[in-house]
């Protein structure tokens, strides 16, 4: 098969090869899925910069991806081949990753595509959904909630904007520009508020007084903000705390308004998570308009400029490789 692959950790393009592979065998309760896209996501890229230490001889990059089933293991519905799947996890804890023409994988990590979705925005539906999806539900219904979504222009946000609309609830978002201010209100956020030029809790106070949910991207950088606008029994959820790795506690604060705190890493999320995630993404998809922002496509012999895009944190929108 046509791969790309790294054999050590480093820069996209000193360690990342494109060539041709072993094709991957099946084995029981696994699918083998023929690729047609694969999503590249920031944790990919800093999984091959050296995030994760390399556990096998060779690793093929990238979790997400879809493409439609070719064979099947033992213990897996011979019915299952020819259909159209999205997948996610798929280089969480095994070596061989989507950006190649095939993957193996547990069959309960390719989860049928609906006939509406392209493969290119099937691939967008893994990691940053999934995220998306268990920041907000981990903690109950949020219909008639209010929900602040930090960074409304990234990934992960921009979906969170979408399921939380789509559940009823109004949300607020935070962003630093007004081109990803509009990228947030065509996902569907209420109020967008520019952090450079606005005064978060201030305007968070005067508009809708406080937030009962948090999606945040960056956990210790927000959090001297999230405290402020936080009703009782509000729920912080965060997928990413890149500025300050292990910022000060306000105990007190959130003590006296029962706040909980939630850290959500979607790979290792328990099994009921991921297959209610996997239930109600796929009712979204099918029930509502889900806007996928791609930004870039490259071809998979340019996997390397794809880990480039993504890495240089410039664009707005998810980075896919396209497969023959």
């Amino acid at each position: 098969m046509h791969a790309a692959w790294y054999e050590k950790n480093g820069p996209a393009a000193e360690v990342m090869r494109v060539g041709e592979l072993p094709d991957p065998v099946v084995g029981p309760r696994e699918v083998r899925v023929r690729l047609h896209a694969s999503g590249v996501n920031p944790s990919d890229v800093k999984a091959r910069a050296g995030s994760r230490p390399i556990r096998w001889p060779r690793i093929v990059p990238n979790s997400d991806g879809a493409g439609v089933i070719d064979q099947v293991g033992a213990g897996v519905d011979s019915k299952r081949i020819g259909q159209r799947v999205w997948t996610f996890n798929g280089q969480w804890e095994r070596p061989l990753g989507t950006s190649a023409q095939f993957i193996v994988l547990p069959a309960a990590l390719a989860v049928p595509l609906p006939d509406t979705l392209s493969f290119e925005q099937g691939a967008c539906l893994g990691i940053p959904v999934m995220t998306a999806h268990r920041c907000l539900f981990a903690d109950g219904p949020i219909t008639g909630k209010t929900v602040l979504v930090t960074g409304g222009a990234g990934v992960v946000a921009h979906y969170a904007i979408q399921l939380a609309k789509w559940a009823g609830a109004q949300v607020v978002t935070t962003v630093s520009s007004e081109a990803k201010a509009a990228h947030a209100r065509a996902a569907g956020a209420d109020i967008v508020i520019n952090y450079r030029s606005e005064d978060v809790v201030q305007r968070i106070r005067a508009t809708v007084g406080g937030v009962d949910r948090v999606v945040d991207v960056d956990f210790g950088k927000n959090l001297p903000v999230t405290v402020e606008v936080l009703n009782p029994f509000a729920a912080i959820t965060c997928y990413a705390s890149m500025s300050v790795r292990e910022p000060p506690f306000p105990y007190d604060k959130l003590l006296r308004l029962n706040v909980s705190v939630r850290p959500v890493f979607v790979y290792t999320m328990s099994d009921a998570a991921k297959a209610q995630a996997q239930a109600d993404i796929v009712r979204w998809t099918v029930s509502a308009q889900p806007v996928f922002a791609i930004a870039s496509r490259f071809p998979l012999s340019e996997a390397v400029a794809a880990h480039l895009a993504v890495e240089r944190g410039e664009k707005i929108g998810h980075v896919i490789l396209t497969i023959e």
